[in-house]
């Protein structure tokens, strides 16, 4: 059966994945239970933040609230009132008293990430599209607060080094960061992970990466009404606009990327890729690709071959596999495993990773302890970065460039709900390399 799931026939898709563990996930107790977490300072309050009240941040602060004892929600942070006002309501009627949000601490506006890190917070969650996070990450770190940073963290090269040099300032800081790529928190993958790293199928030859399906044609506002501005229209559709989401192959297929740059030790040295738009032409799916491809090529000279896409009516398939001198490695959402010499499949407990990550994280706080995961998600979404460029523009690309030499910045002329011309679908051949 599980032979079957790696061919596509029984896969469970990431979104399948979280809405189970977000309908039956495991009570503190079982998670405690199967993952020791020690607190020297339980009692202490972890007052938290949140910038970003969308879906995604529903979603964070209720597992973070959920996490740990004495974690409470103090501040909310969003553009628009009644993404605030809508999660505001949904966290009170799941988490009760954990939330202690009043009139005074709830902005709304570019500006808000500012009035939550001005008020007595100690964690902030950041969950605004993804062109935000780099301003808002490194004005977190400025302000002394720990920071959970959705993924991708960046849709740019220069939004990139924004997030590495605040990822050393919180070093310098003794402040932890901690990225959503919850598949690093995946018992299963952990453990197969070592289990490569120790040779358990040789060197290292080549992979595979493959994530399509997960259309999302119905995601977000299905229509715009006549009051509302180019900007806020694109913030409320951000996912299929480059500037705020990166394209789907930064803000979906970064968790795949960083599972192949876990399993290759380092970020790649060279990348090809090719892409375009078939499917979702239509003007609401904005500047947004449907489908890429590419080929990276690591400091060792593996090379890996990803494949993604978003289109209805295609076959759903979500896995990595790696191909060693003595074996290979699979792995998706439900299966971990290794074929050759040393047979290998994780049959071991499961925790939700999500729930996991937050706890690794407030138990960090509580204990002084390092954990800083930004350089390494800052890494990751300019793997998935550099493909978008490469593909935008027909041209291969050296991660020494554009982590060192791109001047690519998309940030708008101005913040501010008004006129906001939607770029042009990029052309291969035609697109500028920036």
């Amino acid at each position: 059966m599980k032979k079957a799931s790696e061919e596509g026939s029984g896969q469970v898709s990431r979104r399948e994945f979280i809405k189970a563990s977000a309908t039956a996930g495991l009570s503190l107790a079982a998670l405690s239970a199967k993952v020791p977490v020690a607190f020297g300072a339980g009692s202490d309050v972890v007052r938290l933040g949140l910038i970003g009240c969308g879906g995604r941040g529903l979603y964070d602060s209720t597992k973070c609230l959920s996490a740990a004892p004495g974690v409470e929600l103090v501040a909310m942070g969003d553009l628009f009132r009644d993404r605030l006002d809508e999660t505001l309501k949904a966290l009170r009627n799941g988490l009760g008293d954990k939330v202690k949000v009043t009139e005074e601490t709830c902005f709304v506006g570019f500006d808000a990430y500012e009035k939550v890190l001005q008020c007595d917070v100690d964690l902030v969650i950041l969950t605004e599209p993804p062109h935000f996070r780099p301003q808002h990450l490194k004005a977190a770190i400025a302000a002394g607060k720990h920071a959970f940073i959705e993924k991708p963290v960046a849709v740019d090269p220069v939004g990139v080094r924004t997030v590495i040099e605040a990822a050393e300032q919180a070093d310098q800081k003794g402040l932890t960061i901690v990225a959503g790529t919850q598949a690093r928190r995946m018992p299963a993958r952990v453990e197969m992970m070592k289990r490569i790293h120790d040779g358990a199928i040789g060197d290292l030859v080549g992979g595979q990466c493959i994530r399509t399906g997960d259309a999302m044609r119905d995601w977000g506002l299905k229509e715009r009404t006549p009051e509302m501005s180019d900007m806020e229209w694109q913030i409320r559709r951000w996912l299929f606009y480059t500037w705020l989401s990166g394209d789907f192959i930064a803000e979906m297929h970064v968790h795949e990327l960083d599972i192949v740059n876990w399993a290759m030790g380092s970020p790649p040295a060279r990348c090809y890729a090719i892409g375009g738009r078939q499917a979702r032409t239509e003007p609401e799916f904005g500047d947004s690709y449907d489908h890429f491809a590419a080929e990276y090529e690591y400091p060792n000279g593996v090379r890996v071959a990803y494949l993604g896409s978003q289109i209805d009516g295609c076959s759903t398939k979500s896995f990595e596999r790696f191909v060693g001198t003595k074996g290979t490695a699979y792995t998706d959402w439900a299966i971990s495993r290794i074929d050759g010499p040393q047979p290998y499949e994780y049959e071991g407990p499961e925790v939700d990773p999500c729930l996991r990550q937050h706890a690794d994280q407030i138990e960090a706080i509580r204990e002084g302890l390092p954990l800083n995961e930004g350089r390494r998600i800052a890494e990751s979404s300019m793997t998935a970065i550099m493909g978008r460029i490469s593909a935008y523009t027909g041209r291969e690309l050296s991660w020494k460039w554009v982590m060192n030499a791109s001047e690519l910045d998309l940030n708008p002329p101005e913040y501010k709900l008004g006129d906001l011309p939607v770029p042009a679908v990029a052309i291969p051949g035609k697109t500028p390399l920036i």
